[in-house]
């Protein structure tokens, strides 16, 4: 089991379309052990329910596995979903790269 974090940086649109090459990133990395993921969302502009949908069931497998995952680095726009959909009460979220792999070592 991997004691690092393993950052995913997705990039662009998280739709429909992208949802599920995120997925794929997101079970490849618990697949193989990682235990520990930071999702940087800095270079998304747009997320749609689809895009949640991803993160939730990675977050959900994560915790099952005794694992954590940790967003940082959201546009206002994409945080503004986070928030108008009450995802931000449920997501760990930090403002940088570096908080949100300090916030997983605790």
């Amino acid at each position: 089991m991997s004691q690092s974090a393993r950052v995913i940086s997705p990039a662009g649109r998280i739709d429909a379309a992208t949802a599920p090459l995120l997925e794929n990133q997101l079970s490849g990395a618990i697949d193989g052990g990682d235990r520990k993921i930071v999702v940087d969302l800095s270079s998304v502009e747009y997320i749609s329910s689809a895009g949640l949908r991803a993160l939730l069931a990675a977050m959900k497998r994560l915790r099952a596995l005794g694992g954590k995952m940790v967003l940082c680095s959201l546009h206002p726009y994409v945080k503004e979903v986070f928030d108008m959909t009450g995802f931000s009460r449920i997501f760990t979220m930090c403002n940088t790269r570096d908080e949100a792999l300090i916030s997983l070592r605790s």
